[in-house]
């Protein structure tokens, strides 16, 4: 819940205006600064911290989410969520932990994390309304927001322990603003055989390789790596799941309904499906030290 965060967010507006205050109050059904700059709370529970209402990123479709909440709720991503929650809990630094996941999706992930560690308090940030709606819902400590990654991040300085970042987009500079000295950026990232049967099959969006080289790259001088991992399983899907895991993520926009169904009725009734990612550690580098 927006309450449970309030104390870790800040006006968007404060990098336009100077002036303005970073901190927000909880007003009624709205988010108020003291400038009075006002951000009315939907009534699924989420609020739209987007400087000037708009972002030219398209966020997630409500078929998207629909479809991810599915298959996250079945429990085949599991290892996954338990290596996110064992990455955060390691880390140590900060306690309680206060975790802001940027691209949170549904949320399930953060869900994981914040009730694996006690009094831990999280925040859901997505461009997408429609996961901001669901992230809403998913845990009494967590305050779903709306921003956009590429802008400043609508949360103050320094008082975050945890930056998570899962199969989504990183911003080095601004997570490395909002952590704490001792705060931790966990990123989990898919490897080239993630999902590696379907690729051909379905013609999904192929992993760069390289991703996760290149990701060390952009942390330096902000991020030292403390700990890397892998972590690889094998799935078993209906057709159904199969749909779900393609329409959840950036395939769902390259491909018909009609090219997807017809391809997965050739499947196998229970699909052998590869998850492989890397979960990595990144502690915050303090400048000038």
């Amino acid at each position: 819940m927006l309450a449970e965060v309030i104390d870790l967010l800040a006006c968007p507006q404060c990098y336009v205006d100077q002036q303005c205050s970073l901190e927000l109050d909880l007003i009624d059904r709205a988010l108020e600064c003291a400038r009075g700059h006002r951000f009315d709370i939907a009534r699924q529970g989420y609020v739209s911290l987007i400087s000037g209402g708009s972002t030219k990123f398209t966020g997630d479709s409500a078929e998207m989410i629909a479809a991810r909440s599915r298959l996250l709720g079945s429990g085949h991503f599991d290892p996954l969520m338990e290596a996110v929650t064992a990455a955060c809990a390691r880390s140590g630094g900060v306690d309680p932990a206060r975790i802001v996941e940027i691209g949170s999706g549904t949320g399930q992930y953060l869900e994981h994390v914040i009730s694996g560690l006690p009094d831990s308090r999280g925040i859901a940030l997505d461009v997408s309304k429609f996961a901001a709606r669901r992230a809403a819902k998913v845990h009494d400590r967590i305050g779903s927001i709306v921003a956009d990654v590429w802008k400043p991040l609508p949360i103050r300085d320094g008082v975050i322990s945890h930056v998570l970042c899962v199969f989504a987009p990183r911003n080095g500079e601004q997570s490395h603003r909002v952590l704490a000295d001792e705060g931790v950026l966990v990123v989990l990232t898919p490897t080239d055989r993630h999902l590696r049967e379907l690729i051909e099959l379905l013609g999904m969006v192929r992993v760069d390789d390289k991703k996760v080289e290149r990701l060390g790259s952009s942390m330096a001088g902000l991020f030292e790596r403390e700990h890397s991992e892998g972590v690889e399983f094998t799935m078993h899907l209906t057709h159904d799941e199969v749909l779900d895991l393609v329409g959840m993520g950036p395939s769902a926009r390259h491909l018909t309904a009609q090219q997807l169904e017809a391809s997965v009725a050739e499947l196998p009734e229970l699909t052998p499906i590869t998850a492989s990612a890397t979960i990595s550690s990144y502690r915050k580098v303090n400048r000038g030290v």
